[in-house]
Order: structure tokens, then sequence, then C-alpha cells
């Protein structure tokens, strides 16, 4: 029987370096409209819901007719989030998809889903895309480390891999794309967790999975559009969809 696959965009309202953007004009819709409208498109999912903590956000998803259901604003995460809506669902699947990320291609998550159904091997999946070398040291990009099966041997802020020669293959710089395809049960296990050593360090709860012995399959992709952090990106993002 094919699995139930669930996605939910976590959507929250104070977002620490641009507060109130899932709510930001973007060529007439807000952002988290834009991220529902692309995500709707990935023929993977079953059903897609917004999990907010915010009524305004929960307004502008349900006024598009998208689904929306509010969770408690003190979660100490968007994974906590996801978890709160998705246990009162029927899903064998869940996709976490960032609500500020509506360039996403769908075949990324398409990709992840299909990685996960196929490999029973695995209980987690996420994506990489190429990283330029000139953000290899930028610790605002994510990198990850794959083995040969696919499977993510670490993440980290930090470059990795280090490179004891003056040239590094551009083949192994891979951005982390920060889409999560989970086993219902491997979410609920992550969200009751608490907080791992490596996790706290870097500010990366993906390796509280990875401390835990979680596998991980990584999927490669050409690469994951632009999210929303910054005042910049939404400049930029409003260019890309001509607002």
């Amino acid at each position: 029987m094919k699995p139930r696959v669930l996605g939910i965009i976590p959507a929250r309202w104070g977002s620490t370096r641009l507060p109130g953007k899932m709510l930001a004009d973007i060529a007439g819709k807000p952002l988290i409209i834009h991220t529902l409208l692309n995500t709707s498109r990935a023929a993977s999912l079953d059903a897609v819901i917004v999990a907010t903590d915010d009524e305004r956000i929960a307004v502008a998803v349900e006024a598009k007719g998208f689904e929306a259901v509010m969770t408690d604003p003190e979660l100490p995460s968007g994974s906590d989030r996801i978890w709160e809506a998705a246990r009162r669902r029927e899903a064998d699947i869940i996709v976490n998809v960032q609500g500020d990320e509506p360039l996403l291609p769908v075949a990324v998550i398409d990709r992840s889903v299909e990685m996960l159904i196929e490999r029973p091997d695995l209980e987690v999946t996420t994506a990489s895309c190429p990283l330029s070398p000139d953000r290899w040291k930028d610790p605002s990009a994510v990198k990850v480390v794959v083995a040969q099966d696919g499977r993510a041997l670490y993440f980290s802020r930090a470059p990795i891999p280090f490179s004891r020669s003056a040239q590094i293959p551009v083949d192994l710089l891979k951005l982390h794309v920060g889409l999560y395809v989970y086993r219902r049960d491997t979410l609920r296990n992550f969200c009751s967790w608490d907080q791992t050593p490596l996790e706290k360090v870097e500010k990366l709860e993906q390796l509280r999975l990875l401390e835990h012995n979680v596998p991980i399959g990584v999927v490669d992709v050409p690469g994951a559009g632009r999210g929303v952090d910054t005042e910049e990106d939404l400049l930029l993002v409003r260019k890309a969809l001509g607002g």
C-alpha cells in the first residue's frame, strides 16, 4: 500500500531577523501563500497544511482555501510545531517544508520523498545542492558530508570537508537544503529527545538525529532556490516572483 504523505509548513510570526515575514507581500500575495502554492505542486504529497502560532497567519492561509493548524507558541522549534500538527492527522510520512522557501523546486520534495519510500534502511531524508567555494567558510551556509550510499555523515557550519592541500574537489562541497522527510515514528521520537551536545554547539537540530544513530539519506539536487531570511532576500524573491 502506498504510504500517505503529508506536507506541513511551519510558519511562526516571530522570525528573529525578519518578524512577520510570513505575511510579507510578494506580487500581491503573502510569502506563506507563495510557499503553499508551490509546495502543493509536489506530486508526492497527498495534502499540505500550515502549522502556525499566529492567528494572522492562519487567517491568511484559510482565506486562500488552505488549512491552518494552530500550535503552541511556546514550542522550541519548527520540528516540534510539525509534530504537534502531524499527530492530529493520519500520515505515514511527514514532510517539513520551510515557510520561507517559496522558490524550492518541487522536484526536491518529490525526490526526497521517493528516496525514503525506496530505502527502508533510512528514517529521514533531506537534500543537498552544490556549494559555491566562496561560501565554504560562511557559517550561515550549512554543509553536509555524505557517504557513498547517500547517508549523511555530518552537518556543520564549519568548512567541511577540510582539505590539507590547496584545492578541494568541488563535487565534495555540498550545501544542505533545509527540507526534511520523516517516517512518522521517527519524527515523534525526535521531538521527545532532549537536545544533544553537538546540536547545542552547532545550533543544528538535525545533529540530534545523527547523535541518536538515526540514518539520514541525502538527495543531490542541482539547486534549491532562495529562502527569505533578510530584507535583501525578500527583495530578490520579489524580483523572482514578479513583485
